[in-house]
């Protein structure tokens, strides 16, 4: 599984400074300043913004001044990340409580102690599940890791002033720029339009209008997009490669080419009650995007759980053979185990990982007790909910190595525990709020445990590349993430009660919508009362079973691309055909070995710089928001900015993508670069 080829950027025998109180201090306090921002993107946007990269530029920027060493600069980083994950799991779901009347009020003591515990708890589990997984994952070479090579590329071209950095920097700028310009409406990032498929699609009106002589007219309708004038997006379908971003692809065009309009045709005449006969193509465009939340998401979920399985499936052996290295490393004494092996395979250790996790359920199990009064149903609910996190932590560190956090569908995951969870409650008879409010509980913690779970495995993969101490970055990690959960409840009050305070309802209104949290609310109160759709979840899992019968890379990948925005999948996929055209265009020059690794190393260099300029720029966009006054519009060059200047932004970035690497093939006699990226 391992690369016998691939060689660190500090060699193991080094002894360079790494975890010093000046990291780990820098890292706590940008976990928390990032934290607070992703919590008023999420709330408001539904999505957040990758932390690695602005906390791998703040830390080479503040530890630079102390001639720090590159360990430090990823400690802080690594540590520094934590907030966004604890963040990300916080407003996907506890939100939910008040949205689905558990929590009468979110300012009270008892609202402040539940939510840190579900953030505390699932934080740390969620990390320690991840260093049980680390060396199986890290090191599997199926696994590209686009954001970690990355964010390692950041760090080490901060290193020195060399023809690499210029070219980091130089993407990172261009990134920013197109990304900010879009923001500002200079061009148009993208555009949704509508498409009609038959007589149906073309009389919208007319729809409402059949009688009993009149027939009903066929067809369908969907909405589909143009792809995004994205850099992240494209980069991350670049490092991917052509394969990956396909299958990530095939599921948007078989939930928004086939389902939906599939769907508006076989239930055209039943829709007429929530499409007005003055609605036209506005109305159907709402419908088609309600079908793809409420029945097409759901079939996705069903897959995604059968991919999950499979994906556990095919690693058993490894998951296995890392559980049973744990345990011989518990019963082996440290000195033992520090002479088997070098510093870069030390993680914590063993008696800490089971003692935690034995803490964490015991912590569990009462909280839940407490939640639904059922000491069956609450024992239940925290085994139920450390079985689940597990299953989720290598899902998810398994998604983040093929796509990259900013892509782990964290909300898949959490929905397809709240579909069993809730199942649990109902089959044992705790229905009502209680039931609901256990349901949103497991809920809670495997979000935030899958989410901090997916972002460590990220950051483990940085320190890989770059040669540091897991157990140092694990314990970083570790304290910025029970930091991040203990402060992370006061933004959230403060934005649902300023929300009430401006006239609104706080968590769920248009000035903050939570929609995941929102559809977690509606998930857990339905099946509890009986009232979800169950023949869809079944649906989805027999597709995952079809599509592994029919030997598809990865299920997963698929479901996943059916539950992502079409303009996602889209966009990941014209960087895969980006990298196509670069490498088939290499090919017909006839590098040689030399030349073809510098185009290689140069194009995973660009693309690395697209992402972490779009997401510094994204998270400045985030703060001035956050700061500006209600009544304040965003900047704009035009109020109608024009799709065809972005498509031709979009064209030119992948022009760039493909020629500047291919210039940089340099002559047939240079050596090869002294490593390859991986």
């Amino acid at each position: 599984m391992n690369n016998p080829s691939f060689r660190p950027y500090v060699a193991a025998e080094n002894k360079m400074r790494e975890f010093t109180p000046r990291a780990v201090l820098l890292g706590v306090i940008i976990s928390v300043v990032l934290g607070a921002a992703n919590a008023y993107l999420g709330l408001k946007a539904g999505m957040t913004v990758a932390a690695t990269y602005p906390a791998a530029v703040i830390a080479m920027a503040l530890l630079r001044i102390r001639k720090a060493s590159i360990l430090e600069e990823n400690i802080a980083r690594s540590a520094g990340s934590a907030g966004e994950s604890i963040a990300a799991g916080a407003i996907f779901t506890i939100p939910a409580f008040i949205l689905s009347g558990v929590w009468p009020s979110f300012s009270s003591e008892s609202a402040y102690l539940q939510s840190t515990a579900f953030m505390v708890v699932g934080g740390v589990i969620g990390i320690l599940f991840i260093v049980l997984l680390r060396k199986i994952l890290v090191e599997d070479p199926e696994l590209p890791f686009p954001e970690s090579v990355a964010a390692a590329e950041i760090h080490k071209a901060g290193q020195g002033g060399s023809g690499a950095a210029k070219l980091l920097f130089g993407s990172m700028g261009l990134g920013a720029a197109i990304y900010a310009l879009g923001e500002f409406k200079l061009f148009s990032i993208g555009r949704e339009f509508f498409v009609s498929i038959g007589e149906l699609g073309r009389s919208g009106i007319r729809m409402g209008a059949a009688t009993a002589n009149t027939p009903v007219p066929v067809g369908g309708v969907t909405s589909l997009t143009t792809p995004s004038v994205s850099p992240a997006y494209l980069g991350v379908g670049y490092v991917i490669g052509p394969e990956l971003a396909a299958l990530n692809f095939s599921g948007g065009v078989f939930a928004w080419g086939l389902l939906v309009p599939l769907l508006t045709y076989v239930m055209g005449p039943s829709l007429r009650q929530y499409v007005p006969a003055t609605a036209g193509a506005e109305g159907w465009e709402g419908l088609t995007v309600a079908i793809w939340l409420n029945i097409v998401r759901p079939i996705a979920i069903g897959g995604m759980l059968v991919g999950a399985a499979y994906t556990l499936f095919r690693m058993r052996t490894s998951l296995g053979s890392g559980i049973a290295r744990a345990v011989g490393d518990l019963k082996a004494g440290s000195a033992q185990r520090a002479a088997k092996h070098t510093r870069l395979d030390h993680d914590l250790s063993p008696r800490v990982i089971f003692g935690g996790l034995a803490v964490g359920l015991l912590c569990m199990i009462g909280l839940y007790v407490f939640l639904s009064h059922s000491p069956l149903g609450g024992t239940l609910a925290a085994i139920v909910m450390l079985i689940l996190g597990f299953f989720f932590a290598a899902v998810s560190g398994n998604l983040v190595g093929l796509i990259g956090s900013s892509n782990n569908p964290v909300s898949g995951l959490t929905l397809s525990t709240l579909l069993i969870a809730a199942l649990m409650m109902v089959t044992i008879g705790i229905t009502g709020l209680d039931g609901v409010a256990a349901t949103l509980g497991v809920a809670a913690v495997i979000c935030v445990s899958s989410a901090v779970a997916g972002e460590m495995l990220q950051d483990l993969k940085v320190g890989h590349i770059l040669g540091a101490t897991p157990s140092r970055m694990q314990a970083g990690d570790m304290l910025a993430a029970v930091v991040s959960a203990l402060v992370m409840y006061f933004p959230l009050l403060v934005l649902h009660e300023g929300n009430i305070k401006a006239g609104g309802i706080g968590f769920g209104d248009r000035a903050l919508p939570a929609p995941q949290a929102g559809l977690m609310a509606s998930l857990a109160q339905g099946i509890v009362g009986g009232d979800m759709a169950w023949p869809l979840v079944v649906f989805g899992m027999a597709m995952g079973i079809a599509l592994i019968m029919l030997r598809m890379r990865s299920p997963m990948l698929c479901a996943v691309g059916m539950y992502l925005p079409f303009e996602t999948t889209l966009t990941i996929f014209v960087g895969g055909v980006i990298r196509w055209g670069m490498d088939s265009l290499a090919k017909r020059r006839a590098l040689n070995g030399a030349q073809t690794a510098r185009v290689e190393n140069a194009g995973i260099l660009m693309a690395s710089g697209l992402i972490a300029g779009e997401a510094l720029t994204g998270l400045g966009v985030a703060t001035f928001v956050f700061f500006k006054p209600a009544d304040q519009a965003m900047p704009a060059f035009f109020a109608e900015p024009s799709i065809l200047l972005g498509m031709g932004v979009l064209g030119a970035l992948a022009a760039a993508m493909i020629l500047v690497p291919l210039r940089r093939a340099g002559n047939p006699e240079d050596p090869a670069p002294p490593q390859a990226i991986i």
